[in-house]
């Protein structure tokens, strides 16, 4: 049985979205921003995906839906184009110690250049409050970018609460919100953001198309220069094909957004409820209140994570231990790390992140065979 559990990393492209996008891979296939007719299919497929994704974050025709390269490149935007437009106002940045990569690694850059990052540091859970951000806040802070969910172990950041707090003193707030696009119910308004980022590979869409929404009033300097495209806030040819994939994934998966959640929240609490009775010594990382419905974060002491993920895949099943984006580094996750975890701890996790197509065969496959390898490899590990 083939078994894939590291939807946190990417998903499956499903045939809706390869059949919206095919017709922009082959005979739709005119640059957007030419005049004849051909290039007026892509125009129209451009736009009417920048208004499904608007829809979808229940933002106004005011409001910049801006497509980009990635998630990653949307962060780097955010952050980079905040940095670069408002710096008269103030070099002091607030992000957390748990972010994604695209984001950590963009602040370590701002302060190469002169830019101070304060770091706010996460509960047991890995939940970033609105006091410990308060916290931080400064005159001279001019960002602050909190992820709502947390890729490694789903914790819910109350993005709502620490807004309000970011809002009243004026300051510009941005959200990585790759993780938990159209797999929670939000809207831009009622997270209260200034900018937003999301990813189509996320969500059973194509990889290599992200969006970076602005509000308006939000002024950014470009990231690339070039032509006028997006408004002139992010040149080059758009991806036509891709933004259609992007804009069907969303409107199906936001159309599907409450059956599907149940469905994998009942699947991810089995697997949950089943390793902690199964295997003993065990540690369930993350908040139990405030999580993804699809993400399940487990340690299991006295053992390498790789050696499980290893023995796994010889079965047939797909997981990670964490950030997709992290593997192959050989240091314990941040995010573990940030939380209090022990390094030796953090070194056995895994991440099993369900998705739309998780079945309850598979989960069932997973509970069966998990158990006597863990207590085959700790049998042999020197740890135990």
């Amino acid at each position: 049985m083939k078994v894939y559990l590291d939807n946190n990393a990417t998903t499956q492209l499903i045939p809706e979205v390869l059949d919206a996008m095919l017709p922009y891979l082959k005979e739709k296939y005119g640059n957007a921003s030419s005049l004849y007719s051909l290039a007026h299919e892509s125009k129209k497929a451009l736009e009417e995906s920048r208004q499904t994704i608007a829809t979808v974050l229940g933002a106004s025709s005011k409001e910049c839906i801006c497509f980009t390269g990635s998630g990653s490149e949307a962060d780097n935007m955010a952050l980079q184009g905040v940095a670069g437009m408002y710096s008269s106002k103030g070099k002091h940045i607030i992000t957390s110690e748990i972010e994604h990569h695209a984001v950590l690694n963009t602040c370590k850059h701002l302060e190469e250049i002169g830019f101070e990052v304060a770091y706010v540091k996460p509960d047991g859970t890995g939940l970033i409050s609105a006091d410990a951000v308060s916290k931080e806040l400064r005159k001279d802070t001019i960002l602050v970018s909190i992820m709502h969910a947390n890729n490694e172990v789903g914790t819910i950041n109350p993005i709502a609460e620490i807004s309000k707090v970011v809002k009243s003193r004026g300051i510009l707030f941005h959200t990585d919100a790759v993780q938990s696009f159209c797999k929670l119910p939000y809207m831009v308004d009622s997270l209260g953001v200034d900018l937003l980022s999301l990813s189509a590979h996320k969500i059973h869409g194509p990889k290599g198309v992200g969006v970076l929404y602005i509000r308006e009033g939000v002024q950014l300097k470009p990231l690339i220069y070039g032509g006028h495209q997006e408004f002139g806030r992010r040149a080059g040819t758009e991806n036509i094909a891709g933004i259609r994939g992007l804009a069907k994934a969303a409107e199906i998966a936001s159309r599907t957004l409450d059956a599907s959640s149940k469905k994998i929240k009942f699947l991810r609490d089995k697997l949950e409820r089943t390793i902690l009775k199964k295997i003993p010594e065990v540690r369930v990382n993350g908040n139990s209140m405030h999580r993804l419905p699809n993400t399940l974060n487990v340690s299991f002491p006295f053992i390498e994570a790789e050696s499980l993920i290893l023995d796994l895949d010889m079965k047939g099943v797909a997981l990670s231990s964490g950030s997709a984006c992290s593997s192959g580094s050989g240091d314990p996750s941040h995010v573990l790390v940030s939380m209090g975890i022990d390094h030796a701890t953090c070194r056995g996790s895994l991440r099993f992140s369900l998705g739309e197509n998780t079945t309850e065969e598979e989960i069932n496959y997973v509970i069966d065979i998990l158990p006597p390898i863990v207590e085959r490899i700790r049998s042999m590990s020197p740890l135990s």
